[in-house]
């Protein structure tokens, strides 16, 4: 599929790399980009052969933001227009927290505003350690409105709001600090870094990362502890009826790599 704004490949082992590209607006997004990435992120969810993603840019930037002529358009625009744009934006966010597949985020460079926006939705993030990072909405005018849930369920109240209302920019120390980042290396080590957690990652059975990443997402759509117990309960029964599981553990007694393993 040829794509205009972002560029997606699948190595052998089943490693999607997925691109934004966008160099001449910073990968700035826009309404075009948004697109494109909710098809890939469909496109890599229905595809048994990518089992990860790495989702990463190149140049000064990983992401700029929302392009701001995008943001002009939609100011001009009427109120069922805006509200149609900005739910593009939530439900492409949505789309990549959600994937039943783990995603690696590549942070090469700066991120403000909606690059943040997919920093949170990544489960993994590695960043250089020169990169900054900011929602600097509110110096425009604007808030980080469609992008807060995530923020918010990745760094909680206390540190949402701190980064939420002046704009100040925070980098890569206390981006750690605050659970915006998994790690924060020199520039020369981040691809290494990256093929690490690739390896790590792919030796884990593909069903068994999925069921993981569905079962927090319903902790945090049930914060009663009975609940999250009960919903425990019942994913962890259906893992042990998998088959997955069981190769996984018969596996391990014949002391052989699971049948996943990719090296």
């Amino acid at each position: 599929m040829a794509y205009n704004t972002i560029t997606l490949d699948i190595d052998t082992r089943g490693v999607a790399y997925l691109n934004l590209n966008r160099p001449d607006k910073h990968h700035a997004l826009n309404a075009e980009m948004i697109a494109e990435l909710h098809t890939a992120i469909d496109y890599l969810r229905d595809t048994p052969q990518a089992h990860l993603v790495v989702i990463g840019a190149d140049g000064p930037h990983f992401c700029a933001g929302g392009d701001l002529r995008w943001m002009q358009a939609q100011m001009a625009a009427d109120t069922p227009t805006k509200k149609h744009e900005a739910s593009k934006l939530s439900a492409m966010l949505g789309a990549l927290d959600s994937l039943p597949k783990p995603v690696i985020g590549r942070i090469q460079g700066n991120a403000y505003g909606g690059g943040l926006g997919l920093m949170c939705a990544c489960d993994i993030t590695v960043a250089a350690d020169t990169a900054r990072f900011a929602l600097a909405e509110t110096r425009l005018g604007l808030i980080p409105a469609t992008i807060g849930p995530f923020v918010f369920r990745k760094l909680g109240w206390g540190h949402t709001r701190e980064i939420f209302m002046t704009g100040s920019p925070v980098d890569s120390k206390r981006a750690l600090q605050i659970g915006l980042l998994s790690f924060a290396v020199a520039a020369s080590e981040l691809d290494s870094v990256i093929d690490r957690e690739i390896e790590t990652t792919l030796r884990a059975g593909p069903g068994a990362m999925a069921a993981a990443k569905a079962l927090l997402g319903q902790f945090s759509q049930h914060p009663d502890w009975q609940e999250q117990n009960d919903i425990a309960i019942e994913a962890l029964i259906e893992c042990w009826n998998s088959t997955e599981t069981k190769q996984g553990i018969e596996a391990f007694f014949d002391k052989q790599p699971a049948p996943w393993r990719k090296g």
